[in-house]
């Protein structure tokens, strides 16, 4: 049964009776409920009754307005100081679709993950051999992901684009993009360029020659996440930003080689910080590797640099990534954006980051999200 609206005028001289004389430019823009009894009524409050209008109206380019482009395109974030050269390119792309067969984490609908609340404070699980295999298979999955979506790092693509090659690619596998809608991210994969540090949002940004991109992918695929991602160069980029990426990854792989029964979770940071200072580097302090399993994000919380308070030992059937997130520089601070995720180096530097799923064996350490190395990690090796 359709319900009864009333007249919507706040100076109806009729008592605001049951009316169906609606707004036509509300009805073309899908406002619903703006009826009126007659026509006095309508053109008396026409005033204030069109602002709303001009709410529900798609913004269009203007040519007196510096923050749209002839495109539709704009920065969203005119009045923000931002400390680099990289500029949000708005509009987002609507939420991509992920299949009702698609099994899913506890956040993907309403963006608050209440299960890693439930477990906040308790120690590090110890994975079962199921669990450890099921671990391995998602990690394997979050490998391919990021392989294929590497294919597209080049000049003139834009993050947007990369963005749906991950979701189409994780959708094909049964698997469920983490990133999307934890915390209410809203995209599928995390895609930071020169100076973002980490969390950068896919948007309508073309790639551009000399541009260095790091692709954060994570799937959740049969109750388990496997985390992983890769800082690429787009086209060719300068030795500075060759040296940050070959330092970034060494940072990574020397703190790999110290995992092992018994190794305690400060000591990453130790091995990190002196790789990445004795290369005109600093390692990034605010954010850090974490435990991962059924949990997207859980214990252990692992630092970045030296002299932390991290508390643990690690042990076999344990899982958590190292993830150090490098900057050029002295400055490891970090700006936010207004959107509440992407992070920036404040002095506008670059910053470059790569990060491994790794398992706890009884012998040493087993890397989940092992791939093929890349010429470009090692050449002329700092």
């Amino acid at each position: 049964m359709a319900s009864v609206v009333t007249c919507q005028s706040s100076q109806c001289l009729n008592g605001n009776p049951p009316s169906r004389l609606e707004c036509p430019t509300c009805n073309k823009l899908g406002i619903q409920g703006s009826f009126f009894c007659g026509q006095e009524c309508f053109k008396a409050g026409w005033k204030t009754h069109k602002i709303i209008h001009d709410f529900a109206r798609p913004r269009e380019p203007l040519l007196n307005d510096p923050s749209i482009n002839r495109d539709g395109t704009y920065n969203p974030f005119t009045g923000f100081k931002f400390t680099g050269e990289i500029r949000p390119v708005y509009p987002l792309s609507p939420r991509r679709h992920v299949p009702p067969e698609v099994p899913r984490p506890d956040y993907a609908e309403d963006g608050i993950p209440t299960s890693e609340r439930l477990r906040s404070g308790q120690p590090p699980r110890i994975l079962d051999k199921n669990e450890q295999e099921k671990m391995r298979v998602v990690c394997r999955l979050a490998r391919e992901v990021l392989d294929i979506a590497a294919e597209y790092v080049k000049p003139g693509v834009t993050t947007d684009f990369i963005d749906s090659v991950v979701h189409e690619e994780t959708i094909k596998r049964g698997a469920y993009p983490s990133p999307l809608n934890y915390r209410e991210f809203p995209k599928s994969v995390c895609t930071s360029v020169n100076e973002v540090v980490c969390h950068g949002i896919p948007d309508q940004r073309k790639l551009r020659e000399g541009d260095i991109v790091n692709l954060d992918v994570t799937l959740y695929y049969d109750g388990f996440h496997g985390d992983l991602n890769e800082t690429y160069p787009v086209g060719n980029i300068s030795e500075e930003n060759a040296l940050l990426i070959r330092t970034s990854r060494k940072c990574l792989d020397e703190s790999i080689k110290i995992c092992k029964p018994g190794a305690l979770f400060r000591d990453i940071g130790k091995v990190i910080e002196p790789i990445a200072v004795a290369n005109g580097c600093c390692s990034v302090r605010t954010y850090t590797g974490h435990g991962i399993n059924q949990l997207f994000h859980t214990a252990p919380n692992v630092p970045h640099y030296a002299k932390n308070k991290a508390v643990g030992t690690m042990k076999a059937g344990m899982t958590f990534t190292i993830e150090p997130m490098i900057n050029l520089g002295k400055k490891a601070q970090e700006e936010h954006w207004p959107d509440n995720w992407t992070a920036t180096t404040m002095d506008g530097n670059n910053s470059a980051q790569f990060e491994e799923t790794l398992l706890i064996t009884e012998t040493g350490v087993e890397v989940l999200t092992a791939g093929k190395a890349k010429s470009y990690w090692s050449s002329r090796s700092p």
